[in-house]
């Protein structure tokens, strides 16, 4: 893959997957995000959709294991030379809204959904340390 940033960045939703602090099982939920090449990290806000609770076991997760990967891909079914994935692994940071005010700026920035119902927090910031990604055409 020529540039798995770029093509991150491009995505509207990844995967965030930590390991279960109860089970050790995989745990994986769908998330928005920025990502932040120039700091080499990726940031996700816990935000204002439904929720079951506001504990949520991503957070409680990473408070036990802070290694967490993040998922982002396209798929066509008409079209299989569209077909990309990029995975980008790290240690996450969980930060509370005020540390964290200009990062969830940026996801502002990025979905008009949030201009009216600013993310609240806590704040997920992965410390990129792989990126990795493939892609059907170069």
């Amino acid at each position: 893959m020529d540039d798995p940033w770029a093509r991150l960045a491009s995505a509207r939703v990844a995967r965030l997957a930590t390991i279960s602090a109860t089970t050790g099982a995989p745990h994986i939920v769908p998330i928005t995000f920025v990502a932040d090449r120039e700091r080499g990290v990726i940031v996700h806000a816990v935000d204002h959709k439904p929720k079951t609770t506001r504990a949520l076991a991503r957070i409680a997760n990473l408070r036990v294991d802070p290694h967490a990967s993040i998922l982002a891909d396209a798929y066509d079914d008409e079209d299989w030379s569209q077909l990309w994935w990029v995975r980008a692994d790290g240690t996450a940071r969980i930060l509370d809204a005020d540390a964290a005010h200009d990062l969830i700026d940026h996801l502002v920035d990025r979905y008009p959904q949030y201009v009216e119902h600013r993310p609240e927090g806590p704040v997920i910031v992965l410390d990129v340390e792989s990126i990795r990604g493939w892609q059907a055409t170069s």
